[in-house]
């Protein structure tokens, strides 16, 4: 006959000084609930035969440790932090740009307490929040104005819907992209209800096309950066003169999306009287490598300079900021789109605001190919990386049943921006006795942080050019514990 008297009550239970530990940590019905389950397994093991669970001592080190993993489980954050070994830069699924360490700085001063979102100072009166960040957006790119909203699909969405709902927007069959998640321009357009009139083809659309097209339903040409993909071989895309040109002598506006939100190399002129800013481009070798190695990004203060109206792009590819949409441009046109209905749903919040000023301000300030991570993956050398790479590699062959070695390997900069770009790094590939590359890497996924690698040509590889400088030590630590 099973003896159930070993299990103590409940109430008992929550006498123990690491009961209580657990209350105070976790709450008291959250606990009570945990205890209530564990006691029930105990009971059901007990009945089964568990001769293990004979003393009450047994038993409530049983009840106590499956109450510490139910718990610590349920209170888990489903959004934690990851180790990147994967060599891609902006890594979507990894929540693309890490942020740099003032934005971060800049983030928790803001959180901290209240802070001037919608409240003139000066004036001492109800301020407005689409002006964060727009004084740096406009210094960096020359536009005359800028808004920020929460993602660039946002933006594109806004800038159809306040500038050509119910009318017709022109765009080449060749841009007509879909990007991640299944998001394609058309649909957006759809949701604007803007109407889509498709012209050219898919490898050749010229500005005559554009022309040709236009009529007193137009109320918009509007130009789709392809970052996701190339189409090479015979084609042709008119240069954005010819297409300004066009909007100008039928008097309809440009739009850009230009998707990543290249900023790296352009600092704008102090002069406010320039009659159109010219991309001064900085001297710092950084600065001259992301320009070499996305020499086919379009910079966004290139595109305003040509005379686009508007362009948006996103905050956390290339530019390395947080998530959101920019929209730069015209005043008068930004002035409609911020009227827009859909600027209040869209719009970002005080943190957003906070790491985009922070990360806006290296740009200006010229330090942003060093103190910015991306910009600062996108410009690290392969002796830079393979020097981190032999002390990993060093590290893990002295440990028992371990291999490590250095091979030449490609990193990717990845969220659809310069696709086909590769960048040459130093990879280490790792080799455990006894598992496999797939169960290696489900090893490393599995723990605390998660270490993200890929496997290349059968061997399980990891690029420190995404693993942050002061990641190394930790990275070392936690493959000893696989």
């Amino acid at each position: 006959m099973p003896d159930f008297r070993v299990i103590p009550s409940i109430d008992e239970l929550r006498q123990r000084s690491s009961v209580r530990a657990l209350e105070m940590r976790f709450g008291a019905d959250a606990t009570v609930d945990a205890l209530r389950h564990a006691a029930a397994a105990v009971r059901d093991a007990i009945a089964d035969g568990d001769r293990s669970l004979s003393t009450e001592a047994s038993v409530t080190a049983r009840i106590e440790a499956a109450v510490v993993s139910e718990l610590g489980e349920a209170f888990r954050p489903s959004l934690e932090p990851v180790i990147n070994g994967t060599g891609v830069i902006v890594h979507t699924n990894l929540g693309r740009a890490p942020l740099a360490a003032v934005a971060i700085e800049r983030v928790g001063t803001v959180a901290r307490g209240y802070s001037s979102l919608e409240y003139d100072v000066g004036r001492g009166a109800r301020g407005r929040r689409d002006v964060h960040a727009e004084a740096l957006l406009c210094r960096l790119t020359g536009a005359e104005a800028a808004v920020v909203v929460n993602n660039n699909a946002a933006a594109a969405l806004l800038i159809l819907s306040a500038l050509a709902a119910g009318r017709e927007v022109i765009v080449s069959r060749g841009e007509l992209v879909e990007i991640g998640g299944g998001f394609r321009v058309p649909d957006v357009m759809a949701q604007s209800h803007a109407l889509l009139r498709e012209i050219g083809t898919t490898n050749k659309t010229r500005a005559a096309d554009y022309a040709a097209a236009i009529s007193d339903r137009t109320a918009l040409i509007l130009r789709v950066h392809p970052s996701n993909f190339r189409i090479e071989g015979f084609t042709a895309r008119p240069a954005l003169a010819e297409l300004v040109a066009v909007g100008k002598k039928f008097n309809i506006p440009v739009a850009e999306d230009l998707g990543s939100g290249h900023l790296a190399v352009v600092l704008q002129p102090d002069s406010p009287k320039s009659d159109s800013p010219k991309s001064y481009y900085s001297t710092t070798s950084g600065s001259r490598a992301v320009a070499r190695l996305l020499a086919d990004e379009p910079i966004v203060a290139d595109s305003v300079a040509a005379g686009v109206d508007v362009c948006c792009f996103s905050g956390d590819k290339l530019l390395g900021g947080p998530q959101a949409g920019i929209i730069v441009g015209r005043a008068n046109l930004l002035t409609r789109i911020r009227s827009h209905p859909l600027m209040r749903a869209l719009r970002v919040d005080k943190l957003t605001y906070a790491a985009l000023e922070a990360t806006l301000a290296e740009y200006v300030a010229g330090r942003a190919s060093e103190t910015v991570p991306v910009q600062r993956m996108l410009t690290m050398t392969v002796d830079e990386i393979r020097a981190r790479a032999e002390a990993l590699a060093s590290h893990v062959s002295r440990m028992p049943d371990w291999r490590a070695e250095l091979v030449d390997g490609v990193s990717a900069i990845g969220g659809g921006s310069a696709p086909g770009v590769e960048i040459p790094t130093c990879l280490v590939a790792i080799e455990k006795k006894g598992l496999t590359p797939d169960a290696l890497e489900a090893r490393l996924r599995g723990l605390t942080p998660p270490v993200i690698a890929r496997i290349e040509r059968e061997r399980l590889v990891l690029d420190l050019r995404t693993v942050l400088p002061d990641q190394d030590r930790q990275l070392a630590a936690l493959l000893g514990r696989v």
